[in-house]
């Protein structure tokens, strides 16, 4: 630290100047968005934020919110981890989101159900189409073995300390980071069993919509895949945008799509009913 900035009041003096100073990475406050889609009011907007790369970020949503994120430059990847936020034991469910709908690849029309048989978030729209269910995140051990450094602060952070650090803000503990699903980065099984990645880089600009189907905690990290085959840890910025929105209706074709689906909803609606 240099002497002027060891003096207390030099220092804060110097921290006021830096107001106003914008970072490419960091929630907006408050939230503006200029690209909201027809029909929504500015005043619903109640996130935005830009998640860089290595980043984390949380929040908590209400039901019907929208959440959208966006790939800037084709090379993020966005592990998710969803808790119910009243009850945050219940939490995502990955094994049962793929078994409950008899299929492991995620896109628009699909859902993230708990591991109470309950609907977390749908996926609205889906311009990615890219997307794991099968991997998990990198953790510590992984990011060592790969990039020699595996330290959460370290020059090649990895995600599942990442997500740690998101889930702490709402009082969870590391026993709390279950299992999550990629965003953006695929990876596909083959016939004889080998899981091929789909780590891009993709063009940027791709964009997808969840709607929460429950008061949630979105914990989001944005850390190469596990699988990345390149040597270098590359990962690119991630765009958050959330606004408020209407509780799914009954004839909501993504409730009434399939009878498996249909029943998460009403799990969801009886929870509601108390």
């Amino acid at each position: 630290m240099s002497t002027t900035l060891a003096n207390p009041a030099a220092a804060r003096d110097h921290a006021r100047s830096m107001a106003g100073t914008v970072v490419e990475a960091m929630p907006v406050l408050p939230p503006v968005a200029k690209d909201l889609p027809g029909g929504v009011s500015a005043d619903d907007l109640v996130w935005e934020e830009t998640i860089a790369a290595g980043g984390y970020a949380t929040r908590r949503l209400s039901r019907g919110a929208r959440l959208r994120l966006i790939d800037l430059k084709g090379d993020a990847c966005a592990s998710l981890l969803v808790f119910n936020a009243e009850m945050p034991t219940e939490r995502l469910n990955v094994a049962d989101t793929v078994k409950v709908q008899w299929n492991a690849y995620l896109g628009a029309g699909k859902l993230l159900l708990s591991d109470m048989g309950r609907v977390l978030m749908s996926f609205l729209e889906d311009g990615a189409e890219t997307h794991d269910t099968f991997c998990g995140t990198s953790n510590a051990a992984t990011n060592a073995a790969k990039y020699d450094n595996g330290a959460n602060s370290g020059p090649t952070p990895n995600g599942r300390d990442r997500l740690l650090l998101g889930a702490a803000k709402h009082g969870l503990q590391r026993r709390d980071v279950h299992p999550c699903v990629n965003l953006f980065k695929g990876a596909a099984i083959e016939a004889d069993g080998t899981i091929t990645p789909k780590v891009g880089p993709f063009e940027p600009g791709r964009s997808l919509v969840l709607r929460a189907e429950m008061d949630v905690i979105v914990v989001i990290a944005n850390c190469p895949h596990v699988l990345d085959p390149r040597e270098a840890w590359t990962v690119t910025p991630l765009r958050a945008t959330a606004w408020r929105g209407p509780v799914t209706p009954q004839d909501d074709p993504i409730r009434t799509a399939t009878p498996e689906g249909l029943r998460a909803f009403e799990n969801v609606e009886d929870y509601f009913r108390r």
